[in-house]
């Protein structure tokens, strides 16, 4: 049996579409079809039902669904087996979006260099989900948000960085009160929605600032784009570079101290490639140095 095969029917059960599925796995809608009639063929059994352009599970495609999560993590779990005198094999982490962008090429830089024979998949996604994800096994680690919540006996939680409140605005209000800021101009906000976005909810209302809100979004970059074009001015973590290029805009530090956001790693002590966690970890705290250095 293709395990690849197995990879395309629990992307299709994840997504309900065939499309979404090929744009994901980049082959065509096509492809994905065919793979699924020839996985049915050789299970035996309707494993997606097909309506119109959606797509659900049949009740057989349910009883295998988590078993062929099962198979594909225990396939890629061979090669870090097979090489237990060495570090190497594939590492499956999850990361959110400002990592992904900021402090992880860096970490990877630095992984790949030392151990090349280590493979690394990568899944962004929001941190809650990622949590998910790191304790049901799916992933060994994620590089993520402080969970605002007790972690599972499973999971273990390492700091990478803390990243303190700043108000972001426009060169030309350089020198004003941030508070002032904060309460007369119009407010880009934090996604409350999110656990970042949370934090600046939370500084407003213990000062009682009432802002003059015009846009609500979870991108930082957008964010400081749009400030730099006149939109308003933001209340936003100070979070690690790459920022947009081309930007005037000044980052004031707040005039009272607030619950930075911090960003670390989650990982699963049950994992089999819990060897490469540890080189995750190790080279990240190194990365996170000379970050602070420059």
């Amino acid at each position: 049996m293709e395990t690849q095969f197995l990879n395309t029917f629990i992307t299709v059960a994840d997504h309900g579409s065939m499309a979404a599925a090929a744009r994901l796995l980049n082959i065509t809608p096509a492809a994905v079809a065919q793979q699924i009639r020839t996985l049915e063929r050789e299970i035996g059994a309707t494993l997606i039902a097909r309506v119109g352009r959606t797509v659900s599970v049949t009740e057989e495609g349910s009883r295998i669904l988590q078993r062929s999560r099962d198979v594909l993590r225990n396939v890629a779990d061979l090669r870090s087996v097979a090489n237990e005198s060495g570090v190497s094999g594939e590492l499956r982490l999850g990361a959110c979006p400002t990592a992904l962008a900021g402090m992880l090429p860096d970490v990877l830089a630095r992984m790949v260099e030392t151990f090349p024979r280590i493979n690394v998949f990568i899944k962004p996604g929001y941190s809650v989900d990622l949590y998910n994800d790191v304790e049901k096994g799916d992933l060994d680690a994620a590089v993520v948000l402080q969970a605002p919540f007790p972690l599972p006996k499973t999971c273990e939680w390492q700091l990478l960085r803390e990243e303190p409140l700043i108000v972001l605005a426009p060169r030309a209000l350089a020198g004003r009160d941030p508070h002032e800021l904060l309460a007369t101009e119009p407010l880009i906000r934090y996604d409350r929605n999110q656990w970042g976005g949370r934090q600046a909810d939370d500084y407003l209302r213990a000062h009682g600032i009432v802002p003059r809100e015009r846009f609500e979004l979870n991108a930082l970059n957008a964010i400081a784009v749009m400030v730099d074009r006149g939109l308003g001015v933001s209340l936003v973590p100070d979070w690690a570079k790459p920022w947009p290029e081309g930007l005037d805009l000044v980052r004031m530090p707040l005039p009272n101290s607030s619950e930075p956001r911090r960003i670390g790693i989650v990982w699963s002590r049950s994992s089999v490639r819990v060897r490469l966690v540890t080189v995750l970890l190790q080279e990240s705290r190194k990365a996170m140095a000379a970050m602070a250095s420059q």
